[in-house]
Parts: structure tokens; C-alpha cells; sequence
């Protein structure tokens, strides 16, 4: 059975001083719940913050992205060896705002992703189609390529360390989202290609979650579909109550 996973990408927020009062306060309202996994990704400097404040919660840390070289002349990167020995498990690869602001690509993305396995961590790779693609209908077309392309060289036992994010690009931040149906539509492409790829097997296995603004009013409903197997949570991660009851949602799936 594949596991639901819960994932906040806090983006470019939060101090560490706000990070500590983030988890006092969150703590409470996410402990004891074993069902599904919760993974708050954060900005660097709020790793040791979030590790020490997750501690007792079963949450785990990530960072929200990593560079592809083990080291060199690349200021201002990080790799995932630097990221390890930080203490952090997962890291998000490939988020439409990597894309759009920062020109990451499928090769970049891939290069990345495969990086970040060797080293041993998990990944939350970022997929989805721009607005004009949904609307020309081919949405299909442009996930199944970027799954194909952004997988590439990935071993069948790596994948079992990928979490695949179906970010929806023309619902990031804009308070529209897929409607349930086209969230499970899309999630289950996805999967085919997977199972092209991986075999069946391998596709029933993989968590594949929503990341087009879930909040806490619709979490529900998109986590009731059947490939829709969790979230990547944006502004509702800040809020501890709305991201508490994002989890407390997807504990009735899981």
C-alpha cells in the first residue's frame, strides 16, 4: 500500500526564530497522528530550527531544492551531501517557481533528482502543465513527457524514494485549483507513465500528491480520489491549524 504524505513548502517565509514558535505551536496538533507522513520543507536556514522543533512529532524535514554537483565553484548552492549531514530526509526537486524564476528544465530537474538519491535522500519532484496547455487540452501530453524526462536514469529501487507532485502550474498561488476530478485525471497519467516505465507494480506503489493549493477547505475532497495520494501544501503550510487540519484530512484516507 502506498503511503499518504503531507508535504509543506514553506517557500521563501519563516525565520528561525519564527520556525521555533512555529513547531511549539503545531506540535500539539500533529503528535500521536502515525497514520500519514508529514514533511515540512523549509529554507536552509531553518533547517536546525525544524529539525530540533519537529523532534517528538514523527514529522520529517526537507529543504526545497538541491544542486547537482557534489561540490565546486557554485555559489550560493547547496549540495545534497552538505543537505545530509544537516540531518535533513527529503528535498523538493523541479517546484514550478524553480522553474519559472530560476530556469531549471527537465535536464536540471533530472540532474537534481538524481543527485539527491545517490546521496540518499527522498525526493518530491515537481511536475505540471501551464495554463495553455490545460486549456488546449494536452495536459496529458506535457506530464507524461516531464515524468518520462524528469525520471530518466532513475533505477526502479531509487524510485521507491520519489514522491511525484502534480503542481498544476496555473494553480500556484493564485487560489484556483483543479477540480477534484482533474486532479485524479492527471494523477492517474501520471501513474500510467510509471507503470510504462516501472511496471505496474512499481506505479501502484508510488505516492503521487495534489500541489495546486490544497488548503484546509478542500483537502478532503481531493484526498478522496483515488490516485490523489497527498498534498504539497504552500501558504496553508504557515498556518498551523489550517495545515493540522490538512493532516487530520488525509490521516482518514491514509
Amino acid at each position: 500500500m502506498r503511503k499518504t504524505v503531507i508535504a509543506g513548502n514553506w517557500k521563501m517565509n519563516m525565520t528561525p526564530a519564527d520556525t521555533k514558535a512555529f513547531f511549539e505551536e503545531i506540535s500539539p496538533l500533529i503528535s500521536g497522528r502515525k497514520s500519514c507522513g508529514v514533511v515540512f520543507c523549509v529554507p536552509f536556514v531553518d533547517i536546525p530550527a525544524a529539525i530540533k522543533g519537529a523532534k517528538g512529532t514523527g514529522a520529517k524535514i526537507g529543504a526545497q531544492n538541491v544542486h547537482f554537483k557534489e561540490n565546486g565553484a557554485y555559489t550560493g548552492e547547496i549540495s545534497a551531501k552538505m543537505l545530509v549531514e544537516c540531518g535533513v530526509e527529503y528535498v523538493i526537486i523541479g517546484h514550478s517557481e524553480r522553474r519559472q524564476y530560476f530556469g531549471e528544465t527537465d535536464e536540471t530537474v533530472n540532474l537534481r533528482t538524481r543527485a539527491a538519491l545517490a546521496a540518499g535522500l527522498k525526493v518530491i519532484l515537481c511536475l505540471g502543465e501551464q495554463l495553455d496547455a490545460r486549456q488546449k487540452g494536452i495536459t496529458n501530453e506535457i506530464v507524461s513527457m516531464q515524468t518520462k524526462l524528469d525520471l530518466e536514469g532513475v533505477t526502479e529501487e531509487e524510485l521507491k524514494n520519489v514522491i511525484i507532485a502534480y503542481e498544476p502550474v496555473w494553480a500556484i498561488g493564485t487560489g484556483l485549483t483543479a477540480t477534484p476530478e482533474q486532479a485524479d485525471e492527471t494523477c492517474g497519467v501520471i501513474r500510467a507513465t510509471v507503470a510504462s516505465l516501472y511496471g505496474k507494480k512499481a506505479a501502484r506503489d508510488l505516492t503521487i500528491q495534489y500541489g495546486g493549493s490544497m488548503n484546509e477547505k478542500n483537502a478532503a475532497e481531493l484526498l478522496a480520489k483515488e490516485n490523489v495520494d497527498g498534498g504539497l501544501i504552500g501558504g496553508a503550510s504557515l498556518k498551523p491549524a489550517a495545515f493540522a487540519a490538512i493532516v487530520a484530512a488525509a490521516n482518514k484516507k491514509a
